[in-house]
């Protein structure tokens, strides 16, 4: 019995030594990895910074990975408490993520090296600890993408419609409130002005930066994966709407008061209070989907 006890203890003591080793192995290998990908992506976020910074269409990206690292820690017993073991099927997926990275890099192509951190995390997250973690992390990785700046062919091909959307219907609005207004392409002309609806106020800003607010909103707002889809969903029209009705109302000021008003300050302001009320919107949005949503259980009831 002693000799049992004696070696069931050494049998223990074995198992928990391995443990051990296996936790320090593991800790050395996201170490390693860790580095790994701070040297093979530096380059890649210091560009991408740099256009976050330069370029206010993308100036919210500095906010979408400390929101994913806030979402990640915050759940973090729910992804760590699904993994199971590691599958080595992550490594294809890492090999894919470097691959892109190498290809984007030979092309100068910086959508395709972006996209690849993602797949990267992903990968990572696959052969650290299952497939069953990837579900759980879906979200955070998945919401990083809204930080990447479009391709530009991609940019103007959805651009360039939107400013004629935009003027088209704050041409209409003008014409309604009977302010005389000719409309050729993205430029309508006044009285006394001309009002070029220039890239910049063709609402593609704000449409992102809303659609981005938006996801953040419905993640920590609602539980519910139809409810969330759809404020997202919504947030689209309501941005394009509330970029027109800025058009118009800079179009009546202009007409009605002075052409000074469609620059400057004014011009900067109009835009915040644009965003702020379609942010107004989006919460009044999610009030009538509650609403209805209660209808609609209390009816099924």
């Amino acid at each position: 019995m002693r000799a049992d006890s004696h070696g069931a203890t050494q049998a223990s003591g074995r198992i928990w030594m391995w443990d051990s080793s296996w936790a320090d192995q593991a800790t050395l290998a996201a170490a390693v990895l860790a580095a790994l990908v701070v040297l093979l992506y530096a380059p890649v976020f210091g560009l991408m910074a740099r256009q976050w910074w330069e370029d206010p269409n993308w100036s919210h990206g500095f906010l979408v990975p400390a929101f994913s690292g806030v979402v990640l820690w915050r759940e973090r017993r729910r992804w760590l408490g699904t993994g199971k073991a590691g599958s080595w099927l992550g490594l294809a997926g890492l090999a894919g993520a470097v691959v892109l990275l190498v290809l984007g890099n030979l092309a100068a192509e910086l959508f395709t090296t972006r996209v690849s951190f993602v797949l990267l995390l992903a990968s990572l997250a696959v052969y650290l600890a299952g497939w069953r973690t990837l579900p759980a992390m879906a979200f955070p990785l998945g919401y990083l993408v809204l930080m990447i700046p479009w391709p530009g062919v991609i940019y103007a091909e959805v651009t360039l419609p939107l400013q004629f959307l935009a003027s088209r219907w704050a041409a209409a609005g003008l014409a309604a409130v009977h302010i005389p207004v000719l409309r050729e392409g993205n430029l309508l002309i006044l009285s006394n002005y001309t009002l070029e609806v220039a890239q910049a106020c063709s609402g593609i800003r704000s449409l992102v930066s809303l659609v981005t607010v938006a996801a953040a909103y419905a993640y920590l707002a609602e539980k519910r994966t139809w409810m969330r889809g759809s404020l997202v969903a919504l947030m689209v029209p309501i941005a394009v709407v509330s970029n027109a009705f800025r058009i118009f109302g800079t179009g009546v000021l202009t007409a009605e008061v002075s052409p000074r008003l469609a620059h400057g300050f004014f011009h900067e302001f109009s835009g915040w209070l644009i965003f702020v009320t379609a942010a107004v919107l989006m919460l009044a949005a999610h009030w009538i989907l509650k609403r209805l949503a209660g209808w609609t259980e209390a009816i099924r009831g």
